[in-house]
């Protein structure tokens, strides 16, 4: 594939390990490199507050914006790509499980019941931010048994750990959902859109 869309530009890098995220840029043509940025971020929440004090729009926006910095500062003149992911029930937010069954915890706690993914991204070009981006989806799961929950977690295996939601909706995850409002690609934890148009307007891609 060629880099038309980026000749003679500044390189593009994507400051995640997120798999779906690579893939979904990679799904836009662009070359671009990853590197994760080099932070704490279990401190980083926890010093932001995730007791419903602060908003969650406003913590994945500060985790996105301190990705794509952390790394443009190490990168030159580099575009440098952040995005964080912040899952909450009211006043409840949500982190990564850590085992399958801490994932099937989460599902049957959500069964039947609403939930928000406030998805932040950020550009960042040597060590400063010059362009940041929220959405905000919301998703309801339908009710479903633990039965089911068993064989859907043995159908998925360890891949629902990645996602905050123990779910991947790309996916088998599709089919704990009742209904869902919001941009899909947002969901998956990049949204594509905005973001092409902001590096266009930028001048990192072709417009």
């Amino acid at each position: 594939m060629t880099d038309f869309l980026q000749e003679g530009r500044p390189p593009l890098i994507l400051a995640s390990a997120s798999p779906a995220r690579r893939k979904l840029l990679e799904s836009t043509g662009l070359t671009f490199t990853t590197k994760a940025a080099d932070l704490d971020e279990a401190a980083m929440r926890t010093a932001l507050g995730l007791d419903g004090t602060v908003d969650p729009s406003d913590v994945a926006e500060v985790l996105a914006r301190a990705k794509a910095e952390a790394v443009s500062g190490q990168s030159g003149g580099a575009f440098v790509i952040g995005a964080d992911q912040v899952m909450c029930a009211g006043r409840v937010t949500y982190g990564k499980r850590r085992s399958v069954d801490e994932a099937r915890a989460r599902l049957l706690d959500l069964s039947g019941k609403s939930h928000q993914l406030h998805t932040a991204i950020a550009i960042a070009t040597g060590g400063a931010t010059i362009w940041a981006y929220t959405d905000v989806a919301t998703l309801t799961m339908r009710r479903f048994s633990p039965e089911f929950v068993g064989r859907y977690l043995a159908a998925a295996g360890e891949a629902v750990l990645g996602s905050v939601g123990a779910y991947q909706i790309e996916s088998l995850g599709i089919q704990l959902f009742e209904k869902i409002d919001g941009d899909f690609f947002s969901i998956l934890g990049l949204p594509l859109l905005p973001l092409l148009d902001a590096l266009r307007r930028q001048g990192a891609i072709e417009e």
